[in-house]
């Protein structure tokens, strides 16, 4: 709140000339008088209306004096102060609770006093400085203090926990009849000729929503991803923007089953598969080597920890990087680093190497290996070559049947 000071300094002669006894009386009541100050009670209609009296004149004079003179700078920065004067008096500060809980929103108070934001609700700039504002800790909705009990949207982050999937229809548009030309999320009228509101449609929904919804954000979307392996930013609401921002980094998408002739077309998918597959072939030797645990080389993935677990799912952003040439770099990278660890740089991790059985030549092989094959029944590691070429059984599985039989007629004597 401004104090009493910054209005006595306005003396009378900055608003002197040819005025009507009324106008000077209006602007001593602004600004020589302290009318303004907060009293015990609640604001009554008369202060901001005198106050708005008071503002109106500050306007004339300011257009009244020559530009740019000393006395106009001043003018300005009075109004200035009058101006967030009365915006503190039309939402006075009160003890607001530090976090309150709304539709599955979860709204902390904000602090921050010289960030300008925008309410999602109301599309207004928030006055940090003036004004109490909360923003939802799950999916980042922000908002004046006044108009959160006007919120009539749940939670996106509650749709994100409870239904982990995409769209993946490009645009599925229904028609703004079939929406009774009204807005999808608010309901509020609205017509392609902007009359009373203009209707804008979501890329990603395929809705029409009112401007109060839909700011013409942009984002990726995933069926255009998916499906024609297209990455330009598409208007989209601002639910949807939410969503589509929380849902970024879920490995939720089975490319293989959605879509496997992307990895006819796309080379980069193709490689980032490959190198996925090795990296869960190297698991079992940092999981079992007392060295990789204690140097925590898996954790190079953590943000990607899907990577780790399958080679079949990916998050949107994992497709936005192999599209840009981003992960393929780091991915490589990391695919090293393992590598190193477990072929030169662990002796417990070599001693789990493989001899081919087939050749009985060579050096050590690993699974992970790019001239290597292994036994689909038992994984034991061969010379591709050598394997592809062998017209006769895994030798390992030979001598593991053989043990089994040996076992089952040990058993039959006894």
């Amino acid at each position: 709140m401004f104090c009493s000071e910054v209005y006595a300094e306005a003396k009378p002669e900055l608003f002197s000339g040819n005025r009507t006894h009324s106008s000077d009386r209006t602007m001593d009541l602004g600004l020589a008088e302290d009318h303004f100050s907060r009293p015990v009670g609640s604001f009554v209609a008369s202060d901001i209306e005198q106050l708005k009296l008071a503002i109106e004149e500050c306007k004339k004079l300011i257009l009244e004096l020559p530009e740019h003179s000393e006395r106009q700078k001043d003018t300005v920065v009075k109004l200035i102060h009058l101006r967030l004067k009365l915006q503190e008096l039309k939402d006075p500060e009160e003890d607001e609770p530090n976090l309150r809980i709304l539709l599955e929103h979860r709204f902390s108070k904000e602090k921050s006093k010289s960030v300008k934001q925008t309410c999602d609700k109301c599309s207004t700039i928030i006055w940090g400085l003036i004004q109490t504002w909360y923003t939802c800790t799950g999916c980042y909705y922000r908002c004046h203090s006044k108009c959160m009990n006007l919120i009539t949207k749940p939670c996106v982050r509650s749709k994100v926990s409870h239904q982990s999937e995409y769209e993946l229809s490009i645009c599925p548009e229904i028609g703004l009849d079939r929406q009774d030309y009204r807005c999808a999320e608010c309901r509020t009228p609205i017509s392609l000729r902007g009359v009373p509101s203009e209707a804008r449609q979501c890329d990603y929904t395929g809705q029409y929503y009112c401007s109060s919804c839909h700011w013409n954000d942009t984002a990726v979307i995933p069926a255009r991803v998916i499906h024609n392996w297209e990455f330009e930013p598409r208007k989209v609401c601002r639910s949807s923007l939410r969503y589509l921002a929380l849902m970024m980094s879920r490995p939720v998408l089975k490319l293989k089953e959605i879509n496997p002739l992307l990895f006819n077309f796309v080379e980069e998918l193709v490689e980032i598969r490959k190198l996925r597959q090795d990296i869960l072939l190297m698991k079992p030797y940092f999981i079992t080597c007392k060295e990789a645990m204690e140097a925590r080389l898996l954790l190079q993935l953590q943000d990607r920890q899907h990577f780790v677990e399958n080679d079949d799912m990916y998050s949107l952003q994992d497709l936005i990087d192999i599209s840009s040439g981003r992960l393929s770099c780091s991915l490589t990278e990391i695919h090293t680093t393992f590598a190193k660890h477990i072929k030169l740089d662990c002796e417990r991790c070599q001693a789990k190497g493989f001899v081919c059985e087939l050749c009985k030549e060579g050096d050590i092989l690993f699974p992970f290996d790019s001239h290597t094959s292994l036994c689909h029944d038992c994984s034991a590691v061969f010379h591709r070559d050598c394997y592809y070429d062998n017209s006769t059984t895994c030798p390992r599985c030979a001598r593991m049947n053989e043990r089994k039989q040996d076992e089952v007629s040990d058993v039959k004597d006894a």
